[in-house]
């Protein structure tokens, strides 16, 4: 069977994170994909990992660590795995308030009750299984119940568009849907189209709300972003500019621990709180521009 690597190391600051990500793409054998990632521990530390179809240069990565102050690179052998496949077999349909997240491999399970979402495991993130994701639905579920009606909504950090699309589902008029990884946009439009909600959710590839379509479609009167603590907090101002008076943000991609902080940002934004849950180790907040 065909072997591949992975190597991991952690870092202290995102920035010194990302140059050496810089560093050992340039390496040869080179990674066919590296990434950094916030741990999501609450220790504000960062995780980088690379990825080999050959054995990596040890000696080369254990320098580009120590030169970066990480602590040694992890190197590991692993089997070759349809991950994607793997992953699909093993997920079952959730359950979140009205919506019913499915694979199409359990399409025969579709209750007739149920707000049907077809998402198939893919290398984006957000299949309604984990905690952030099922929170995010829930409330908003509950949102449309106590008698919302959004005219204008994004999801920011959309990954699979799961929760672009179910708001597209309640309502007639079009979202957008924006992620800074262009994998995660073209598992979005696959998704739009597998749910036939082409030209409903629109689907874009920008940081935050750094695009020119984002910008001239608001204000919104509901934001999602469930991405992490830090870019929910450097996202507060923003969210304040680009947000109509009144309107929605459901956030989440925050452990427990972390909600009190990102609250204390969006208040000193004009955000009050209207709802918190919690679903595993994650917590889901709702504000409202006031």
């Amino acid at each position: 069977m065909t072997t591949s690597f992975t190597a991991f190391t952690t870092l202290d600051d995102a920035a010194t994170a990302e140059a050496l990500e810089a560093r050992v793409a340039d390496l040869d054998p080179a990674p066919y994909g590296t990434g950094v990632f916030e741990i999501e521990d609450g220790s504000g530390r960062y995780e980088l990992g690379a990825y080999f179809t050959q054995a990596p240069d040890a000696i080369a990565l254990a320098l580009l660590a120590m030169v970066h102050g990480a602590p040694d690179f992890t190197i590991s052998e692993l089997p070759e795995t349809d991950w994607v496949a793997h992953v699909r077999r093993e997920l079952a349909p959730v359950d979140a308030g009205r919506f019913f997240v499915y694979g199409s491999h359990d399409a025969d399970k579709l209750p007739a009750d149920r707000i049907a979402l077809k998402i198939d495991a893919a290398m984006a993130f957000g299949t309604g299984h984990h905690g952030t994701t099922l929170g995010c639905l829930k409330a908003l579920d509950q949102l449309e119940r106590d008698g919302l009606v959004a005219k204008n909504v994004v999801d920011i950090g959309c990954g699979t568009a799961v929760l672009a699309m179910a708001a597209a589902k309640l309502w007639p008029d079009a979202v957008l849907a924006s992620d800074i990884d262009p994998v995660a946009v073209e598992t979005a439009q696959a998704n739009v189209r597998s749910n036939d909600l082409d030209g409903r959710v629109i689907c874009l590839q920008a940081a935050g709300f750094d695009h020119d379509t984002l910008r001239s479609a608001a204000p919104f009167d509901l934001v999602f972003a469930n991405i992490l603590k830090a870019p929910l907090i450097a996202l507060a101002p923003d969210m304040r500019q680009y947000c109509g008076e009144s309107a929605y943000v459901i956030l989440s991609g925050i452990l427990h621990e972390q909600a009190d902080d990102v609250i204390a940002a969006y208040k000193n934004n004009g955000f009050c709180l209207r709802m918190r849950n919690e679903h595993g180790d994650w917590t889901t907040l709702v504000l409202q521009h006031s």
